[in-house]
Parts: structure tokens; sequence; C-alpha cells
């Protein structure tokens, strides 16, 4: 089969993936969160993501039996207790739980925003919440599932004090975080859609499978780097260290192989979507990804080769969450549904030369 060739290539031509939703009690509307609320579900983004990096420290500074139980901090007391032996690792674990309510306030204030509409037609003496309509079935089941998310992620956390810091919950842990920071994302990025028209693809067939395999290698890059940090130094516990077993210099190395290709991919993603005449943002969103993970590389190679310090991993930790973000968006970034303003419908027609 010849590869296929961009020498002059042909206009795209859109597809439209158009399957029925199934029924329930969600409906497809047309109805906008308003600007207000996209800064809600932006904050709600902000929020997962800032979660998984301060958890990230309660592991790095040893202090993931800070508070030896759960749900309480200790036998006798939910809150740390000055007799504890656990030093400062019992504020740092017991402040990382609290801010787990502040991830749930801003969950439950992104479902609001979706509930809106259903919320003015149940009460109507709510003006502030706009007019009555219909919800938006994807916006209504994306913000159910951050906040089952969130309380699964509590559960799962409790197990992982329970195991005393098994390696394989802990990656478990950190990889339901990445579930939820997608979910919260696509959220934030669908309810910048007009409504729910069928999706347009804006790019050639062969970027589109690009794409998916960027979400797939991105994946497969994280839950690798989860057996990396459960097989190096930082094992949560700075008395008892709970390790996978396996040589971290050869786990490292694939885990840097596995990042070679996914960058491959990103390249192949971008040069492909310039040249073959694929819409502004979908070159845009290519090129802020292989920004991430260039320097996201050159972090992780630091991190390595300087002995692992505790704050080249936390920023290290961050970079994956973004680079993450930046995979979905380009994913996002290969088709339309509908058309906000003028000027968006400009951008989309212009061809990058």
């Amino acid at each position: 089969m010849a590869a296929p060739s961009f020498d002059a290539p042909p206009a795209a031509e859109p597809s439209v993936e158009s399957a029925a939703e199934p029924a329930g009690p969600f409906q497809p509307g047309s109805r906008s969160v308003g600007a207000i609320g996209r800064r809600i579900l932006l904050a709600n983004v902000v929020a997962e993501i800032g979660i998984v990096v301060t958890g990230g420290l309660v592991r790095l500074t040893g202090s993931g039996l800070g508070c030896p139980t759960w749900p309480e901090c200790t036998d006798e007391s939910l809150i740390p207790v000055p007799t504890q032996s656990e030093g400062f690792h019992k504020f740092i674990e017991f402040g990382n739980r609290l801010l787990t309510f502040a991830v749930l306030v801003a969950a439950v204030a992104a479902l609001i925003v979706v509930l809106r509409p259903w919320l003015a037609k149940r009460f109507p003496g709510t003006k502030r919440l706009g007019e009555p309509g219909t919800v938006r079935r994807p916006l209504g089941w994306l913000a159910v599932g951050v906040n089952l998310g969130i309380v699964a992620q509590a559960a799962l956390g409790g197990v992982t004090v329970l195991l005393d810091l098994n390696p394989a919950v802990v990656a478990a842990h950190f990889l339901l975080s990445m579930a939820m920071i997608a979910a919260a994302y696509l959220l934030y990025r669908r309810a910048a859609d007009p409504g729910d028209q069928p999706v347009t693809i804006d790019v050639r067939a062969e970027l589109r499978w690009v794409a998916y395999a960027l979400v797939v290698f991105c994946f497969a890059v994280l839950v690798l780097g989860t057996v990396v940090t459960g097989s190096g130094p930082h094992s949560g516990d700075a008395d008892e260290i709970a390790r996978f077993g396996f040589d971290i210099r050869m786990v490292s190395w694939l885990h840097a192989d596995l990042v070679m290709l996914f960058l491959g991919l990103a390249l192949t993603f971008t040069l492909g979507a310039r040249l073959s005449g694929a819409p502004v943002h979908a070159t845009r969103a290519g090129l802020a990804l292989l920004a991430v993970c260039l320097a996201q590389g050159a972090l992780g190679y630091t991190q390595y080769f300087t002995g692992v310090p505790v704050p080249l991993v936390s920023l290290h930790m961050l970079g994956a969450c973004l680079v993450w973000v930046a995979t979905l968006e380009v994913l996002v970034s290969t088709r339309t549904r509908g058309v906000n303003t003028a000027e968006d419908a400009y951008e989309r027609s212009v061809v990058v030369s």
C-alpha cells in the first residue's frame, strides 16, 4: 500500500460522526455554559492537576503514612495529635487529605454549572441560574464522572494507607487521577462547543489515527512512569520502603524509549497537520504538545542524572499532567462541532501555507 503523498494535498473532505446517543437522564441540547461557567470548569481542571502535585509531595517527603490510619489520622483522632510519632509528616499527609475537599467543591461547582438549565426549571425563583432548559447529556455524564471519581479516589487513598503504600495501589491511585483529569478537561473543552451537533473531522484520516495513537501511547508512558517511581527511592514512607523490585536503570530506560516513540508520533502529527492543510488549531495543538514533551524530557533526564531530587521529581509530576492534557487537546483539535462565531469560522477555514 503506497504511503500518502503530501505534495499538493487535496482539500480534506470533512467526515461526520453521527451515532445516535442512548436515552438517559441528560438530553442533547444547544445551551452554552457561558463565560463564568467555563471559568468554573477550568478551575475544576486546575484542581484535579493540583491534587496530583500535592499528592506527589506527600510521597516525595516520605509522608505517605503520616496519618497511619484511614479515615481517621490516628486510632483515636480524626486530625493529627501532638503525641504522634510521625512528626511533620502527619501535617503533610493530613493537609493533602483536606485538599480533597477543595477538589470536591470544584467538582460539585462544575456539576452545578452543567445542571444549571435543569435547576432553573426545577426552582423557578433562582433567576441567577439562567433560563430553564435541558441539560446537555455529554456534559452531564462527564461532570457526574468527575464527582464519582473523587469518591473512588478517596476510597482508594484509604486502601493505599491500609496496605502500607503498596506500590501497585499507589500506581492505581495516580492513574485514576489521570482519568479524572481527562474527564475534567474533556468537560471543559466540550462545554466550549455551541451544542451537541454531529462531529466534523477537520484533518486527514491518517492524522486522526495518529491522534488516537498519541492518547494510547501517552497513557502507556504514564503507566510505565508509575513503575519507575515505584522502583525508585521515593517510596512514600520515611521508614518502611515498599518497592516493585525492578531494576531502576532498566525501567527508566524503557520509560525513556517509550517517550521517544511518543515524541516521534507527536512530531508526525504536527508535520502532517502542517503539510496536509489542516486547520490552524490542529497545528498549534501539535506544536504545544511538542514543546511540553521536550521540556518534560529534559526535566526527566536531569532528575535521573542528579539523583532524583524532590523538587525536580515534583515538577516532573506536574509535567506529566500537562503532557496528558496537551495530548487530549491534540485529539480534540482534529474535529469541530458547529461554529461559535464568524471569527471562529474564519480561523477554521484558514489553510496553513
